[in-house]
């Protein structure tokens, strides 16, 4: 019960703090699950991000639910996601309920030009960190560069390829290739061997 407890509260305190969402999340979640809990990895946070991505749903809410799911199953799973959506909820209400025009008062404009500011850094940071544990030799480089103009010129090519699509090819690709490492792998270490004798 403690665990499901510390994964609600650790949640409900990102979940507050979540401006931007989606990549902006990236460097709190890694600086607070990984180096501060050591509750995942970088790269397991990274391929969390990739699914949340092609999956239903907010990002950060969708990795909230993968880390707790992978910490207590079922039940962590409820608590990270609902201790993720409870401080918005909360907040959200609170202005709703309280401040008629919120959006439209000086100060609050001028609140969230200095947010969009810092989330287009979050997020930039966070591409530049994905960068470098994503696209580590020419293989990937070359899937990057594929994917990357597909997606970019997508208006102008004369079928657009859905984006759920492009990962599904590029996770069958990675796939692929990853066996063929593996196998020029393996004979390189047995004909090795057959030197050695």
């Amino acid at each position: 019960m403690k665990e499901i407890l510390e994964l609600y509260l650790a949640f409900f305190k990102i979940g507050a703090v979540n401006f931007g969402g989606g990549y902006a999340m990236l460097p709190l979640l890694e600086r607070d699950l990984v180096e501060t809990r050591g509750w995942t990895t970088t790269e397991d946070l990274t391929d969390y991000f990739a699914i949340g991505q092609c999956t239903p749903g907010l990002i950060a809410l969708n990795v909230a639910t993968f880390i707790g799911c992978r910490r207590k199953g079922i039940a962590g799973a409820v608590a990270a996601t609902v201790g993720f959506v409870s401080a918005p909820i909360v907040i959200i209400l609170l202005i709703a309920t309280f401040l008629q025009g919120f959006a439209d008062l000086p100060v609050v404009q001028n609140a969230f030009a200095g947010i969009r500011v810092c989330v287009c850094v979050l997020i930039i940071q966070a591409v530049l960190r994905l960068w470098n544990k994503s696209v580590v030799d020419k293989t990937t480089l070359v899937l990057y560069l594929a994917v990357f103009l597909m997606t970019a010129l997508s208006g102008v090519l004369p079928l657009a390829v859905p984006a759920a699509v492009l990962v599904i090819i590029s996770g069958i690709l990675g796939v692929l290739i990853g066996g063929l490492r593996d196998g020029k792998a393996g004979n390189t270490t047995a004909n090795g061997k057959e030197a050695e004798k």
